[in-house]
């Protein structure tokens, strides 16, 4: 008996020869030109006119010959894809990772679903934020955040002062240059906080979404290996359409 895997893999060439038949016998009885033919005999009036040769064209696509030939090539492509759709309904996997059942008696078009999904899932966890790797975090119980220890930093204020240049002199006032200075009025105490996750909780989620996929994918595999019962629908179909 053939599998599943095996009906899958001959489909798309036979869907491929399937379009190619149809589109030459729409072509064929497209053509008028094809499906016309013609007999005529010449007589002239009297026995001293001009003879002239019979002529003729035959008859080069018959209409009917384009169904059946059309209807052969379609029955494969029929069955072929009730074939794999009739063991798609029975072929089914366990999805396991390390040992655990995460998924039973997974149908393949589930299978396939979940394939796509997980891709998608595997691009969003990927780009999750992660916490700024220079700072150090702990976890605030009390908001749910991600928070640094406090740092204390002093606040400054720019104060004016002279600096006297010169002395002033009976005959020159002092010669004063005003600078500012830095001096400490206060302190900030700063905590930061953060709502994006460690590194190490990330690197977690995509291993697992990693181990999922390839788990889905062993388990498409397995459900593909399926005996398959060979469907014959094709013949039924056309046997009523052209038949």
């Amino acid at each position: 008996m053939a599998k599943l895997n095996q009906i899958i893999a001959v489909e798309k060439g036979v869907k491929s020869k399937s379009l190619q038949d149809v589109n030459a016998a729409h072509a064929k009885v497209q053509k008028p030109a094809l499906l016309s033919g013609i007999s005529r005999t010449y007589q002239p009036k009297d026995e001293e006119g001009e003879q002239l040769p019979p002529e003729s064209t035959r008859v080069q696509v018959q209409a009917e010959d384009v169904l059946r030939e059309m209807s052969a090539s379609l029955t494969r492509l029929f069955d072929v894809t009730a074939t794999k759709d009739w063991a798609n309904c029975t072929a089914r996997a366990d999805v396991t990772v390390d040992g655990r059942t995460v998924v039973a008696d997974v149908p393949v078009a589930y299978l396939l679903f979940l394939e796509k999904q997980l891709a998608e899932l595997h691009t969003f966890v990927k780009k999750l934020p992660t916490l700024d790797a220079a700072e150090s975090w702990t976890h605030d119980a009390s908001t749910d955040w991600w928070k640094t220890d406090p740092v204390r930093t002093i606040r400054t204020k720019k104060v004016p002062r002279n600096h006297v240049k010169a002395e002033a002199t009976d005959k020159h006032p002092a010669q004063v240059e005003v600078y500012y200075e830095d001096v400490p009025i206060g302190y900030w105490t700063t905590v930061k906080f953060s709502g994006a996750l460690p590194a190490r909780r990330v690197n977690e989620l995509v291993e697992r979404v990693e181990k999922l996929q390839q788990a889905v994918k062993f388990a498409r595999e397995e459900a593909n290996g399926t005996e398959v019962t060979d469907q014959r629908v094709g013949d039924a179909v056309f046997g009523y359409l052209f038949g």
